[in-house]
């Protein structure tokens, strides 16, 4: 007789975040840090080959802070989409 399956550990989406690639952010996802909440709000470009991806980010509290982040292009990004 077979083994039943495990059941999972963690649903991303009960959670409300999704982990995805920096090249596939949309306008209005959200990631958060010690900071407070930032918002997605462009621009994305590419360095290094291809192998970093810059995105533009702004504060949620106050959007004329602005803020530049940089991730290697396979990494995952913990993003909350509205």
């Amino acid at each position: 007789m077979a083994k039943p399956r495990p059941e999972k550990k963690r649903d991303p989406a009960a959670s409300g975040t999704t982990k995805v690639l920096p090249m596939q952010l949309r306008v209005g996802d959200r990631i958060a840090d010690e900071l407070g909440e930032w918002e997605f709000c462009g621009p994305m470009y590419t360095g290094n080959f291809g192998k970093a991806v810059h995105a533009g980010f702004r504060l949620v509290e106050q959007p004329s802070v602005v803020e530049l982040r940089m991730w290697g292009a396979h990494e995952r990004v913990s993003v909350k989409r509205i």
